[in-house]
């Protein structure tokens, strides 16, 4: 029983399970009439198999990152309660089983998720240790899965599944920033480089660009269309509040005030989404 805890820790169960809502929210939004539940339930089981394995192929990758930073160290790897090898079979098993499974729903819904894989595993992972534009390149593939669904129900791509890339690609700075920015001596000590532990432009004024940016992408989808105005009231409020606890942050850079762009930037993600579904034009 221990054992099957560590394997499904391996995977990062609430991680998948976003990537699973954002590939949904992906996918209602681009069908141009009643959703085909039959075609979601493979792509969704294919994409949280190729998350899943994604995941634990990335642990397996940096099991000595992990063993470093106080934040990851009792992870079942580090403490050695999976093995390296048994990890890697595990992570190349279930990502295999998962772009398996996506091919018959289609090539574009295979191809995006394999360079969701690719991108993960081979560009952000190991620039993590050697630049901090590994923050920008991660967040290429945290982007991805609503494109799986957008184009695993419409068959092509649009403006409106580029801009709901747009979204969670900038979504993903002010977060990822404020992660860092609590974490950063533990960042640190692993040799990651991300900008508060690799110094540069500043986390702050960093984080203020990104919401900012934020704000402005998050009324696109009422602006062509994908959206109503419910929606754009709603993601007008949540960018405002979100670039409000950036600005004070950049004010007053401290632990306090990251945690508060932090909880900001959970409740916009899943709150804008919501709105997504719930006021398609």
């Amino acid at each position: 029983m221990r054992r099957s805890r560590d394997f499904l820790a391996l995977t990062k169960p609430r991680v998948v399970l976003m990537v699973l809502i954002t590939t949904s929210v992906g996918f209602y939004l681009g069908s141009e009439s009643p959703p085909d539940w039959l075609r979601l339930l493979p792509t969704l089981l294919g994409t949280a198999l190729a998350a899943g394995g994604t995941i634990a192929l990335n642990q397996f990758l940096e099991r000595d990152v992990d063993a470093r930073m106080e934040r990851t160290r009792r992870r079942p790897l580090p403490e050695g309660r999976l093995r390296p090898a048994e990890a890697l079979a595990f992570g190349v098993a279930i990502a295999a089983a998962g772009l398996l499974l996506l091919l018959p729903v289609g090539p574009l819904p295979f191809l995006v998720t394999a360079a969701t894989v690719g991108l993960y595993l081979f560009a952000y992972t190991p620039l993590k240790r050697r630049s901090s534009l590994c923050l920008i390149v991660g967040a290429v593939p945290g982007a991805l899965p609503p494109v799986t669904g957008w184009v695993a129900a419409r068959g092509e791509f649009g403006i409106g599944v580029g801009v709901l890339f747009g979204i969670l690609f900038l979504w993903q700075l002010p977060h990822t920033l404020a992660i860092a920015r609590l974490h950063m001596e533990d960042y640190a000590r692993g040799g990651i480089r991300l900008p508060p532990a690799s110094g540069g432009l500043s986390v702050e004024r960093q984080t203020v660009a990104g919401c900012l940016a934020l704000l402005v992408a998050g009324l696109l989808p009422t602006l062509i269309g994908l959206t109503g105005q419910v929606y754009l009231l709603g993601a007008l409020t949540l960018g405002v509040g979100l670039l409000g606890c950036g600005v004070l942050q950049a004010l007053s850079p401290s632990r306090g005030a990251a945690r508060r762009v932090l909880f900001a930037s959970l409740l916009y993600l899943p709150t804008l989404l919501i709105l997504m579904t719930l006021d398609k034009a």
